[in-house]
């Protein structure tokens, strides 16, 4: 029995139709296995690319959190110094309009016409200056850490 399947594995290298076939079969299996090396090696670089990919994604995503960290403390530091200039806004309308009840009644006293200018409030309209005269001066480092 042994025999019979020997000679059935073999029997095609001895016959000349069958060493075509074995020769397609040999050829096949050479070009399949080139074909799975350069599957696995094309895989391999998608993977590599991925990487890569990943790797200079999150570094732009830790600089663009450092960015938006950084401006988030100079918006906390700006809303700050905001506050702190509109409470010594107030404060300062304040002194203005008592300075000017105590104008007002001097001129009352005195008898001297005096004109007082109305004292527009800061916080009713914040874009209208209360002294459009005077200039804004402002520089670059004002903007900086």
């Amino acid at each position: 029995m042994a025999s019979i399947q020997r000679q059935g594995s073999s029997g095609s290298d001895s016959d000349p139709r069958y060493a075509n076939v074995d020769e397609r079969k040999r050829k096949r299996m050479i070009s399949n296995r080139e074909s799975a090396r350069r599957s696995r090696m094309k895989k391999q670089k998608q993977m590599e690319d991925l990487v890569n990919e990943i790797n200079h994604l999150e570094s732009a995503n830790a600089m663009l959190k450092q960015n938006i960290d950084s401006s988030v403390q100079r918006y906390v530091e700006m809303e700050s110094a905001n506050n702190i200039l509109r409470a010594q806004a107030m404060e300062l309308t304040d002194r203005l309009r008592s300075l000017n009840s105590v104008l007002q009644i001097w001129a009352e006293i005195s008898g001297i016409n005096v004109e007082i200018p109305e004292i527009p409030d800061p916080l009713m309209k914040p874009w209208q200056l209360p002294c459009p005269m005077q200039p804004l001066v402002a520089s670059a480092d004002m903007l900086q850490d």
